[in-house]
């Protein structure tokens, strides 16, 4: 499953160099799937969402850091544990309850994003 950042989160910007994904935002900023990713151009998610990699996206919060779950693997084919949990010293990064993903379904995601990796 995905992880979240929730409101108990202090902004403190430990978790976003951790992430192997570039996953981790700094509240309003823009995403894209591109980022840290070997993804370009117009591509099918692992999900089947048709997206287009270079285009901006939305800021998923406007007032804390977020993780775009698309991209999050809970580190997995990088780390053993999630890294941005490891290193948040209030512990607001929390595993996704919503969006329940296997193993298998997190590697894959990490194989997509980096397939050279």
């Amino acid at each position: 499953m995905a992880i979240i950042i929730t409101d108990e989160c202090i902004n403190c910007g430990a978790c976003e160099p951790e992430c192997p994904n570039t996953a981790i935002y700094e509240g309003a900023d823009e995403w894209r799937y591109s980022d840290g990713t070997s993804l370009e151009g117009d591509v099918v998610l692992p999900d089947g969402k048709a997206v287009n990699a270079d285009e901006v996206q939305i800021p998923i919060s406007d007032e804390i850091y977020y993780i775009s779950p698309d991209k999050c693997t809970e580190c997995m084919g990088f780390h053993e544990e999630p890294q941005c949990a490891a290193v948040c010293p209030v512990d607001c990064c929390v595993p996704d309850e919503d969006r329940v993903e296997t193993e298998e379904e997190l590697l894959g995601k990490q194989k997509f994003m980096h397939p050279d990796g």
